[in-house]
C-alpha cells in the first residue's frame, strides 16, 4: 500500500498543472461529498444563504436573545394582560391615592388610586399595538414605493424624491401636535395613521438603494435578458435579495414608534383617558413625583425597557445581515 500511494504521487507530480488541477479537484470534490468548509468545521449539507448564516450568528448573540425574550414576554402580557395583573386598570380608589405599595398592588397606587402594577401590565398592550402596526404600515407604503421609485426610475424616482424631502422637512412631534390636536377619536388608530403618514419616506429611501444596488446584479440582467416581465424580477429576483436593510430599518424603528406615542400620550395630543397608555400614567405621575414617585417609575421604567429591549433586537438583527461584518 505505501509504494501505490507514492507511485500515485509521483504520476500526479509528473503531470505538472493537469495533476495540480486533478488534485485540486479531488478535493472540492471530497469536500463536497463530506460536507466540510475549506478549514475542516462542520458545514450543513444545504447551500449557505445570507439568511441562514444571519439566523446562525442570532442563535450565538447573547443580546439577541435577551431582547428577544423581553420582547416575547411583552408579547404574551400584551396578549393576556389578566393572567398576571389583577382587577381592572380602569378601577381606582381615591382612598389610596398615592399610597405606596400593598397587598394586590405591589407597585403601589397613582394620584387617582389606581393600581400602577395592573396599569402597567395594561399599557403594554397599547404600546406593543401601536409599535407593530405602526412598523407594518410604514415598512409595507415605504417599501412599495421605494422598490418602484428604484426599479422604474425616471419621473417616479424624481416625484418621490421630492415627496420624501418635503416629509422629512415636518418635525415629528410638532406634526403630531398640530394633526393630532384636531382628532376627536379616542383609540390607538389615528396614532397609528400618523406615525405610518411620517415614517415612510425614511423606509422608502433605504428601499430605493436597496432595489438600486440589487439590480445591477448579473442575475437580475440575465433575467431580463430571458425576457421576464417586471413584476416577476421586482418580487423573485430583487425583492428577496434587497429586503435584508428594511428589516434592520424597520425592527431599529419599532422601539422609536413606541417612545413616540408616549410622547405624544403625554403631551395630551396622543391617546387620552380612559385608554390605558404608558404615556398618560407618566404624565398623570409627573405633577406629585416627589409624593409618590413609584406611580412616575414603574410606566417610565416599563417604558424605557420597552424601546430598550427593541433597539438592541434591531442592532442585533443589522450585525447578522451586514456581509461587511462577516
Amino acid at each position: 500500500m505505501p509504494e501505490q500511494r507514492r507511485e500515485q504521487d509521483g504520476a500526479i507530480a509528473g503531470t505538472g498543472m493537469g495533476g495540480a488541477m486533478d488534485l485540486a479537484a479531488s478535493e472540492a470534490t471530497a469536500l463536497e461529498r463530506t460536507g466540510g468548509g475549506p478549514e475542516g468545521g462542520p458545514d450543513p449539507g444545504r447551500p449557505r444563504s445570507l439568511w441562514s448564516d444571519a439566523w446562525r450568528d442570532l442563535r450565538r448573540d447573547p443580546v439577541f436573545l435577551v431582547s428577544a425574550l423581553v420582547i416575547l414576554f411583552l408579547v404574551l402580557i400584551s396578549l393576556w394582560p389578566s393572567v398576571i395583573a389583577p382587577g381592572s386598570p380602569l378601577s381606582c380608589d381615591l382612598a389610596k391615592a398615592q399610597d405606596g405599595p400593598g397587598p394586590g398592588a405591589p407597585f403601589g397606587y397613582d394620584g387617582q388610586g389606581c393600581n400602577v402594577y395592573t396599569r402597567t401590565v395594561y399599557g403594554a398592550r397599547t404600546s406593543v399595538t401601536v409599535g407593530v402596526c405602526a412598523t407594518l404600515g410604514v415598512a409595507l407604503l415605504g417599501s412599495v414605493l421605494g422598490a418602484l421609485a428604484g426599479f422604474f426610475g425616471g419621473v417616479w424616482d424624481s416625484v418621490l424624491s421630492r415627496g420624501t424631502d418635503i416629509f422629512f422637512a415636518i418635525p415629528v412631534v410638532l406634526g403630531g401636535l398640530v394633526l393630532l390636536s384636531v382628532v376627536s377619536s379616542n383609540t390607538v388608530w389615528p396614532v397609528i395613521g400618523f406615525m405610518v403618514l411620517l415614517g415612510w419616506p425614511q423606509v422608502s429611501r433605504i428601499a430605493r438603494g436597496s432595489v438600486i444596488t440589487v439590480q445591477q446584479n448579473d442575475y437580475v440582467q440575465a433575467a431580463r435578458a430571458l425576457g421576464a416581465s417586471h413584476s416577476r424580477i421586482l418580487l423573485r429576483h430583487i425583492a428577496p435579495n434587497a429586503v435584508a436593510p428594511v428589516i434592520v430599518v424597520a425592527t431599529i424603528a419599532l422601539g422609536t414608534y413606541i417612545a413616540l406615542e408616549a410622547t405624544l400620550s403625554y403631551l395630551g395630543v396622543g391617546l387620552k383617558p380612559p385608554s390605558v397608555s404608558w404615556g398618560i400614567d407618566i404624565s398623570a405621575a409627573s405633577p406629585y413625583v416627589r409624593n409618590a414617585p413609584h406611580a412616575l417609575l414603574w410606566p417610565a421604567g416599563a417604558l424605557a425597557v420597552t424601546v430598550l429591549a427593541f433597539i438592541m433586537l434591531g442592532d442585533a438583527v443589522r450585525d447578522a445581515l451586514d456581509p461587511k461584518l462577516r
